[in-house]
């Protein structure tokens, strides 16, 4: 095969790569551009391409009172569902790293099984236990499942990034007589910080998009954006379901934003 032949072959397989990339790309972003570019309409119905440019539909959606309150039921489950996953995730996943037994093993697969489960399989037998227990339809059993599913993504990330480390880190800061407490404190955590990070954000992301559990526990007291969302299509179909949607996505950005401003999210891929 002669130089030149391969080199055109070599320029056409990159030609190739960067139309699919751009293509799957485009296929990703296209319905979230349109949702955008709908919110923005002027019309009374969902119509594309919009006839008109207005912002009365996200005063309208900022106004209807159940899309605020279960907005902001939302942004507290995700955090106080993260936060729970982590304390006890982590915990979970640095006990279950350092194992060799045939039973860490099973337990660290046992801890996917919330997300490997058919949500509305484990919405029903959630609220079946919780009701049991008397704590079904409210905001602390919205907590309790939405902490069930954020664990394993904080349990595995964690587990992969500390599986990583090598053990003689710990060892040497053993060595040089700092306590257990100490070494957590200043060795382990600093290096599974990446983890850390990256499982709460998939957990809290997961907390503020999920529908199925929320749709178990919502009461009309605690209910979930997604469940009021699904509730208000049901009964009406105008470009106010656009803006709530756009709003909810543009606060998911604005959080990562907001980390990469004051924490820097380059400093925790490179920790």
């Amino acid at each position: 095969m002669s130089l030149p032949y391969r080199r055109k072959r070599h320029e056409l397989s990159t030609l190739a790569l960067a139309a699919y990339t751009v293509l799957l790309l485009a296929f990703v972003m296209l319905p979230i551009i349109l949702v955008v570019i709908v919110s923005f309409s002027s019309a009374t119905y969902i119509q594309f391409p919009i006839r008109g440019w207005s912002f009365r539909w996200y005063v309208r959606a900022i106004e209807y009172a159940p899309f605020m309150k279960s907005l902001w039921v939302s942004v507290q489950l995700a955090v106080v569902a993260t936060l729970t996953g982590c304390l006890l995730g982590v915990p979970a996943a640095l006990a279950l790293a350092r194992s060799r037994t045939a039973f860490a093993r099973a337990v660290a697969a046992f801890l996917v099984a919330p997300i490997s489960i058919p949500a509305i399989v484990l919405g029903f037998a959630l609220l079946y236990y919780l009701s049991a227990a008397g704590l079904g339809v409210s905001f602390f059993g919205l907590w309790i499942a939405h902490t069930v599913v954020s664990i394993p993504y904080i349990t595995r990330t964690v587990l992969a990034v500390y599986r990583s480390v090598p053990e003689s880190l710990e060892e040497a800061s053993a060595i040089l007589g700092a306590s257990r407490l100490s070494t957590l404190r200043h060795v382990t955590l600093p290096m599974i910080k990446p983890g850390i990070f990256a499982g709460s954000m998939f957990a809290a992301l997961i907390s503020f998009d999920n529908l199925s559990l929320s749709y178990f526990f919502g009461s009309s007291s605690a209910t979930t954006l997604p469940v009021v969302m699904l509730s208000y299509m049901e009964n009406q179909f105008d470009p106010a379901i656009a803006a709530i949607s756009a709003i909810q996505m543009l606060i998911a950005v604005a959080v990562l934003l907001l980390l990469e401003w004051i924490y820097g999210l380059d400093t925790l891929v490179a920790a």
